[in-house]
C-alpha cells in the first residue's frame, strides 16, 4: 500500500473536470448541443500509487486519460501535476496506448530509443539505454527485429520499454494488454508490476477488466455509464504486495473485493450496454 500521509503534493489531481464535445447527434446538455463525456469528475493520485479506473464500455475512460496527458483540454475544471496547474502536454507522464504506437519502419531498438533521441540525447547513448530496457522486458537479443517480426506480446513489451525508458514520474496506460491472450496478458501484468515495484512511479491504469484492476492496483475507481460520466466508487485494494496476478485471484480477500466493486458497477454496465444497443438501433 502507498503511504498517503506525507505532505508531498499529489502526483496528479483532476478537479471537477467536465468535457463536452460538439455533436450532430446525441443528448443535449445544459451547455447546449453536444455530448458530455465527463461531468464534474475529480480524481487524485499520490506519488507511487497504482490507481486503476474501471467502468462500462464507452463511459469516457480514455477521455479521462487524455485529459491527464494534456492531449485534451477539458471544457471546465483544473488539472494539476505535482501541485502545478497543467498547461499543455503533461511532460511528467509517459503514455502507453491501447493501440500499437510502434513505428513499423524502425527496429525494436530504434523504437525504444526514439523518445530519448527526440529529447536530444546522443544516438549511441539512447541506443545503449534502449537496449538495457529491452533486456529488462525480456527482449534482449531482439533489438534488431521490426514490429512485423514480433508477436503481439513482444510488441507490447517493446511498447512498455518505449514508455519506461523515458523514466516518467507518472505512467498513463490505456487498456494496454486488452488485445493479448489470457496467458500472455497475465505474464505482461506481472512484468509490469515487477518493473513498477522497482521505482514506484504513479500509475493511472485504464481497464474494462475488474479482475485485472484489483490484481494490480492500490486503489480502484469506478465510473458511471455515460453520458456525463463521473466517479461512483473509490475502493482501497488492501491485498499484500508483491503480488502474482494469477494466484492473488484465489485469495478470499480478492473475491470479497470483487463482489463489493462489482455490486457498484453492475447497474452501470447494464445501462452502458442498453445505451449502446439504442445507438445501434438508431
Amino acid at each position: 500500500m502507498v503511504d498517503v500521509s506525507s505532505a508531498a503534493p499529489l502526483a496528479l489531481r483532476l478537479a471537477d473536470i467536465t468535457c463536452t464535445f460538439p455533436a450532430r447527434r446525441g443528448p443535449r446538455t445544459r451547455e447546449g448541443a453536444g455530448y458530455t463525456a465527463l461531468a464534474s469528475t475529480s480524481l487524485e493520485i499520490h506519488p507511487g500509487e497504482f490507481l486503476s479506473v474501471v467502468g462500462p464500455t464507452g463511459c469516457g475512460k480514455s477521455t479521462l486519460l487524455n485529459v491527464a496527458a494534456g492531449l485534451l483540454a477539458p471544457t471546465s475544471g483544473r488539472v494539476e501535476v505535482f501541485g502545478r496547474e497543467l498547461q499543455g502536454i503533461n511532460t511528467s507522464a509517459g503514455y502507453m496506448f491501447q493501440a500499437e504506437a510502434l513505428m513499423p519502419w524502425r527496429s525494436a531498438l530504434e523504437n525504444v530509443a526514439a523518445g530519448l533521441q527526440f529529447r536530444g540525447q546522443a544516438r549511441e547513448v539512447a541506443r545503449r539505454e534502449a537496449n538495457a530496457w529491452l533486456k529488462r522486458v525480456g527482449l534482449g537479443g531482439f533489438g534488431g527485429r521490426f514490429p512485423h517480426e514480433l508477436s503481439g506480446g513482444m510488441r507490447k513489451r517493446v511498447a512498455l520499454a518505449q514508455t519506461l525508458v523515458l523514466d516518467p514520474d507518472i505512467i498513463l496506460m490505456d487498456e494496454p494488454f486488452s488485445a493479448l491472450d489470457v496467458q500472455t496478458r497475465q505474464l505482461m501484468e506481472n512484468e509490469l508490476l515487477e518493473l513498477w515495484g522497482a521505482k514506484r512511479k504513479a500509475v493511472l491504469f485504464i481497464t474494462h477488466d475488474l479482475d485485472e484492476a484489483i490484481a494490480m492496483s492500490d486503489r480502484v475507481v469506478v465510473l458511471s455509464a455515460g453520458p456525463a460520466t463521473h466517479p461512483i466508487g473509490d475502493f482501497v485494494i488492501d491485498l499484500p504486495r508483491p503480488r502474482d496476478v494469477t494466484s492473488v485471484r484465489t485469495q478470499p480477500r480478492f473475491v470479497a473485493l470483487h463482489a463489493q466493486i462489482w455490486e457498484a458497477m453492475r447497474d452501470e454496465v447494464l445501462k452502458g450496454y442498453a445505451r449502446q444497443m439504442d445507438a445501434l438501433a438508431e
